[in-house]
């Protein structure tokens, strides 16, 4: 399984060391991917028996012009739509087209007023992941046009339009029914905006040995289940509630006590012992009323609160919040404490405007992009353009972990490898799910399980029990109380 993401600079490097160690020519890989390309088109289209494909003057469109060729021998109806000057076309990609003049391949060059018929599949080979400025108002056109039948479309190594790096779309781009990458995942296809113009995302390493993989570091690593197993063993018999943590709850202010609710419950649902939640006094007898395994405190910033927090393990700092004077108070006597914290909304609100609140290494703060782009004084179409500088400009700026919520989340921290979580749904992207989310990180840090691990392991629960509740209901109306007991069965999956 691949768990290694990339980004250009990476790939690149791959190319290079493929042929200098191994004497792997780019022209082999070229064929190789055009092959791979090949497979997957008769595999996943078998009916296809007209393909349009349309091909670019770089390697990308040399994938392209390599696969024409074998639809071509294969009997099946090709036709290949040459985008920008053949006379531009570099050297590999030049002999593939070559090959396709030799071989009677039907070639022509495109333009907006082209008689372009009905494919059965369109095979985007436009831009490869070399692409990394804005396209022209003609060039969007082309992607349009590209797509103006209601057909499948084949994307190559990544949906021209797409930037490689980052996800971010360049203008415009195709939208693939799936998506064949090469070498290795492509950081750029699993976050940001690249997530809803990928489809379904296959990874092919076109044959390369594993020595060549294991000396180039990727940019980011994909979380995987297997790396907690550690914490799955079965509890012994004579375990009690003590040895699973206490996890404090601290928000909901005034028509806010749903979040804080949803936060205690979910570290309930993952294993946690015992669940306080420091809140205000107006709603604190009610507040557990669905849930009396809650135990719940109305508290002002005072001595209430210290001995409440004087019991925690961990406390989740935000869920409700709001940003009163009551809030502040609340905020500025658990930040000045010393107990790991759980960050999140309106706590995280607190940091932007807070004058004296340095990092904290043990702490994990978990921002949405609007978050995010708070904390940094930027916009949250910055952070989402480039989502993997925000993440390391956050911790950076703040130290400890940090969680960049949204399609494609992203943890990091100290001295590790940036994470990616490749789960979840856009049913999740409704009220309370950040809320569950804090909840879940705050109850695996409870049962001493370390920051770093807590929060990714924690954001992988929680889009993999958004993924269950999806399937077994569907997206549209999830709501974030759903997801409780998929996180229930997954933190007891493997036990």
């Amino acid at each position: 399984m691949q768990t290694a993401i990339y980004q250009t600079e990476q790939i690149r490097l791959l190319e290079r060391s493929a042929e200098q160690r191994f004497g792997i020519s780019p022209q082999a890989l070229m064929h190789r991917a055009g092959k791979v390309l090949f497979d997957c088109l008769l595999h996943r289209w078998p009916q296809a028996r007209h393909i349009a494909i349309f091909c670019g003057i770089g390697n990308n469109g040399g994938d392209g012009y390599v696969l024409a060729r074998l639809i071509h021998q294969r009997g099946l109806a090709v036709t290949v739509w040459q985008v920008g000057d053949t006379a531009k076309l570099k050297d590999h990609a030049k002999e593939a087209w070559d090959l396709c003049q030799q071989e009677g391949v039907h070639m022509l060059p495109f333009h907006l007023d082209a008689d372009f018929p009905r494919p059965d599949v369109v095979v985007d080979a436009v831009f490869g992941i070399g692409l990394h400025r804005d396209l022209d108002a003609q060039l969007a056109q082309i992607l349009e046009k590209m797509q103006q039948y209601d057909v499948p479309v084949l994307a190559v190594d990544i949906p021209s339009g797409i930037h490689a790096d980052t996800g971010r779309v360049c203008g415009h781009a195709v939208r693939a029914t799936v998506t064949v990458t090469f070498m290795g995942l492509k950081l750029g296809l699993l976050t940001g905006s690249g997530i809803a113009y990928t489809g379904e995302l296959i990874c092919n390493d076109l044959q390369l040995p594993a020595e060549l993989f294991s000396a180039v570091a990727p940019a980011v690593e994909k979380i995987q289940q297997e790396t907690f197993s550690l914490y799955c063993k079965p509890r012994p018999r004579d375990w009690h509630k003590g040895l699973s943590g206490h996890v404090l709850i601290v928000g909901g202010e005034v028509g806010l006590s749903g979040a804080p609710r949803m936060a205690a419950e979910a570290a309930l649902r993952v294993g946690a012992g015992l669940v306080s939640v420091a809140t205000h006094q107006e709603h604190a007898a009610v507040l557990n009323a669905s849930c009396p395994e809650i135990m719940c405190h109305g508290v002002t910033a005072g001595e209430a609160l210290q001995a409440l927090m004087a019991k925690a393990d961990v406390i989740v700092l935000g869920p409700g919040l709001g940003q009163t004077e009551w809030s502040k108070a609340i905020c500025q006597q658990v930040l000045a404490s010393k107990i790991p914290l759980v960050v999140d909304a309106d706590g995280l609100n607190f940091l932007v405007t807070a004058k004296k609140i340095t990092a904290h290494t043990q702490w994990v703060l978990t921002p949405h992009p609007g978050e995010a782009a708070r904390l940094l004084g930027q916009k949250a179409e910055d952070i989402q353009h480039d989502r993997l500088s925000a993440l390391k400009a956050l911790q950076s700026r703040y130290s400890g972990t940090v969680v960049l919520k949204g399609a494609g989340s992203l943890v990091l921290s100290p001295d590790s490898l940036p994470a990616l979580c490749d789960k979840g749904n856009p049913g999740m992207a409704s009220a309370g799910m950040g809320d569950v989310l804090s909840g879940v990180i705050g109850g695996l840090v409870a049962q001493g399980i370390p920051l770093d691990h807590a929060a990714k392991w924690g954001v992988y629960l929680h889009a993999v029990a958004g993924d269950l509740a999806a399937h077994a209901s569907g997206e549209r109306g999830l709501m974030a109380t759903d997801l409780f007991p998929y996180l229930h069965q997954l933190r007891n999956a493997q036990q």
